[in-house]
């Protein structure tokens, strides 16, 4: 047995063990608790939240580098990826139908965790003095600590622990994740594709490069181009195999739920991996209670934290509501799952079957380009989040060594092992989720008063 064989599957059952019964009760069980604790505010500040993204309320002189509609963009670009084609794909794989019940269960809670934890990034952010903005859980952590309870140390302790888990899950989730999965699309649209690993690596890592060396002004710039064009055209191709499929929509919704809340149709064991799986894709690819869309939501021009929360919780709502959805459909319309799912298909390769299935090579040809597009605003999006990191770790003079790094791991992340890349993801997201998680809890209270203040004059708030 060689290395690779035998650290993916060391990882496998790390992972398994990080993403077990206390870790999912932990992240949903949280976006429960938000839900309750600020009294449904996915419902109620949902129209609300739309005016904000459409720029009612921006104003170009308030404190901040981006505007609403450009630090969604940025954090959407982060989400709608890889996990909407090849997240989606692999948790029904792995875990059936089933699994994309739990994903939306994510998605709603999430929402909720989502809003707090944006609000307090904007809270609990710093300004620098040339107008640069930096926040995220590590600031959240270190001066919400400080402030609500006076514990300073605690709150720098737990600041540092998810800054270097960022840092670290910036080159698994953010990285070679993505750039693996533009490899394992393209590879079946193009068998020999695989030859040329090194060579589409290198392509994708100059890209890349380009535009992260300019933060995330430019990174920002380039997201809010990229994402509406691609979430448009990739939705459009699905929503062409749904509206041709309309029929087998209920069927396809009734699949989902009976083999979510039915043991004797989906099995005890069935049923276990649809929970886990569902979940731990449904936070890949909407990122909520991990604390990385924070900081992109943080560089937002508003004086008003709720304002950004509520921008903020749209993610989630369009990532995997909408979009993972879509993508689900479409594969269990096609009948791209269980024993009619050709074994060797697991990540974007079965999203593209599917497509290819209902639209011939045309659907597969869309998976591909839409994967490297999404792979690609993922990635530069990702890169901020782990140069926020670094500079928190290491001030700013380790930000270019790490975006030099970073440009580097999309060649290698686009050659080592699918399971391999998954399994590291998996691992870092749970360790990342933690302390950020903490915060959440802890830090509600400061949510909820905020929360409560701005809805009582949002109307009077110009």
């Amino acid at each position: 047995m060689d290395f690779i064989t035998t650290l993916t599957e060391v990882t496998g059952n790390i992972a398994g063990m990080a993403w077990g019964i206390p870790s999912i009760v932990l992240l949903v069980g949280t976006g429960l608790y938000l839900t309750i604790r600020l009294r449904m505010v996915q419902v109620r500040g949902f129209k609300h939240a739309i005016n904000l993204i459409r720029g009612k309320y921006d104003k170009p002189d308030d404190p901040g580098e981006v505007t609403h509609f450009q630090a969604l963009s940025t954090a959407l670009s982060a989400t709608i990826g890889t996990g909407n084609i090849a997240g989606v794909a692999t948790a029904i794989a792995f875990g059936g139908p089933g699994a994309v019940f739990w994903m939306w269960v994510t998605a709603l809670v999430g929402m909720a965790s989502k809003y707090t934890s944006c609000t307090l990034a904007l809270k609990y952010r710093i300004t620098h003095p040339d107008g640069s903005v930096s926040g995220g859980p590590m600031y959240t952590l270190s001066l919400g600590f400080s402030e609500k309870l006076g514990m300073k140390r605690t709150g720098a302790v737990l600041g540092f622990l998810f800054a270097l888990f960022t840092l670290i899950a910036s080159f698994g989730i953010g990285n070679m994740v993505q750039a693996n999965s533009v490899m394992d699309g393209l590879t079946f649209i193009y068998p020999d594709a695989g030859k040329y690993k090194l060579f589409m690596g290198v392509i994708l890592a100059i890209g890349v490069g380009l535009v992260i060396i300019g933060g995330i002004k430019r990174i920002a710039k380039v997201a809010s181009r990229i994402v509406p064009f691609m979430a448009i055209a990739y939705c459009l191709a699905a929503l062409a195999i749904l509206v041709l499929n309309a029929s087998a929509i209920p069927e396809a919704f009734s699949t989902i739920f009976n083999l979510t809340l039915n043991p004797a149709a989906a099995g005890g064991g069935a049923i276990g991996a649809a929970i886990q799986y569902g979940v731990a894709r449904g936070v890949f690819s909407n990122e909520s209670g991990l604390g990385s869309a924070p900081m992109a939501h943080a560089a937002a021009r508003t004086k008003e934290p709720v304002r950004e929360g509520l921008v903020a919780m749209m993610g989630p709502f369009i990532d995997t509501i909408i979009i993972c959805t879509m993508t689900a459909l479409v594969i269990v319309i096609m009948g791209a799952w269980g024993d009619a799912r050709p074994e060797e298909l697991k990540g974007a390769a079965l999203s593209a079957y599917a497509f290819q299935q209902a639209l011939g090579s045309f659907g597969a040809w869309v998976v591909g380009f839409g994967l490297m597009f999404f792979a690609y605003s993922t990635i530069i999006a990702w890169s901020y989040y782990g140069d926020r990191s670094a500079e928190y770790l290491f001030g700013e003079k380790a930000v270019l060594p790490y975006r030099i790094i970073y440009t580097v791991l999309v060649v290698i992340g686009a050659w080592i092992p699918l399971n391999l890349v998954w399994n590291l993801a998996d691992i870092a997201n749970i360790f990342m989720a933690a302390p950020n998680l903490i915060s959440l809890i802890v830090l509600s209270g400061v949510v909820a008063k905020l929360s409560d203040d701005y809805f009582e004059r949002y109307d009077q708030v110009d």
